[in-house]
């Protein structure tokens, strides 16, 4: 009995992991006072860091390479 619950105990620890992962958002920002385009977590607020984009990015990669395309950010 012991033994089940403990099973049951560790795969319900282990289960919400990949769909906390799932749930990351990326946007395409630029810092108000440096002016440096960047890939961020959070959603810009809009006065220290503008949003670039008004779309969101499931991925890190997706967002990099579309930060690339933007004219504002292009060094």
């Amino acid at each position: 009995m012991l033994r089940g619950i403990a099973i049951a105990a560790a795969l319900l620890i282990q289960s919400p992991a990949p769909v906390f992962a799932d749930t990351a958002q990326y946007w395409i920002a630029k810092d108000a006072v440096s002016k440096q385009c960047e890939v961020v977590t959070k959603e810009p607020d809009g006065t220290l860091v503008i949003e670039l984009s008004k779309t969101i990015y499931k991925t890190e990669a997706e967002a990099n390479d579309a930060l690339k395309k933007i004219p504002d950010c292009k060094k």
